[in-house]
């Protein structure tokens, strides 16, 4: 029997675990990335903040399920009536219709909200600008990568062996339009929490704002042959004084251009033999 002034421990672990879950809620703008990397981008703030939406509604919903469940188990198992010299049945409840109509009708909303947070992000993350700062066209060949500034006359490419690098301003929207020479392949930088497939005879562009410095590593997503795993290149991020200067050097070569040299990325391992 509980002494007085003290509340059941059943009522002490659901409160606990609803604060718990308030707790996350409220500070949803404080929020761990839950394995997530930094975003880069503009884009990948608004894919971050949707799977931390994601991940707290699943702690949430993991706490009210497992927490009575847990409960129930322990507080209603059948050594500890037997300890009491209870050997009973105990009560019997079925049909208990508000309790269905909540169990049903709660999921249902959940799904809807989730629904409706996922429509909003893939629209912020899709959307294209119709005044680009900057315009690259992509273009994804086995087993490489050429970045060709449109408008400014000259393409970066790199050596067999060598990955090339894509240069780009911080805060400025960029436009890629993503284009294969020959079989499907997949743009992907895990800093920029997106990726978007090259099909060969499909128009395929995305906008990308850079908003924080570094060089990030970059690969090809999609399976695409043998030598798939060589299909790395990597992301330079630079303030815009700096890509202005670097951009008026390659116009003033012209042709095929090289990129800023490479430094240490930022990312995490992408070494060879690594899969794609």
């Amino acid at each position: 029997m509980a002494a007085p002034g003290r509340r059941p421990r059943s009522t002490r672990v659901l409160t606990s675990a609803a604060a718990l879950g308030g707790t996350l809620l409220l500070s949803s703008c404080q929020l761990p990335r839950f394995g997530a990397p930094e975003p880069a981008s503009d884009q990948g703030g608004h894919t971050l903040g949707l799977w931390q939406g994601f991940f707290v509604a699943a702690i949430v919903v993991t706490l009210f399920v497992w927490v009575p469940l847990a409960f129930v188990l322990l507080k209603y198992r059948r050594t500890r009536r037997a300890r009491r010299g209870d050997a009973s049945m105990p009560s019997q409840k079925a049909y208990n219709i508000p309790m269905e109509i909540g169990y049903t009708v709660v999921p249902v909303l959940i799904v809807a909200v989730l629904f409706f947070f996922s429509v909003r992000t893939e629209h912020e993350v899709t959307a294209v600008s119709k005044a680009p700062a900057v315009r690259v066209e992509v273009i994804g060949f086995q087993w490489g990568w050429q970045f060709r500034y449109l408008g400014e006359g000259f393409t970066v490419d790199a050596p067999p062996g060598e990955k090339p690098q894509l240069v780009l301003p911080i805060g400025a929207s960029t436009n890629l339009k993503l284009v294969s020479t020959d079989v499907n392949h997949s743009f992907w930088v895990p800093d920029f929490l997106s990726k978007r497939d090259l099909i060969p005879g499909v128009d395929n562009e995305i906008t990308v704002t850079p908003n924080r410095a570094g060089t990030f590593e970059g690969r090809c997503a999609e399976f695409c042959g043998l030598d798939h795993w060589k299909m790395g290149f990597t992301v330079r991020i630079v303030p815009q004084a700096q890509f202005d200067s670097w951009l008026a050097e390659q116009k003033a070569a012209g042709g095929t251009a090289s990129a800023i040299p490479p430094t240490t990325a930022t990312t995490s391992d992408t070494s060879e033999g690594s899969g794609g």
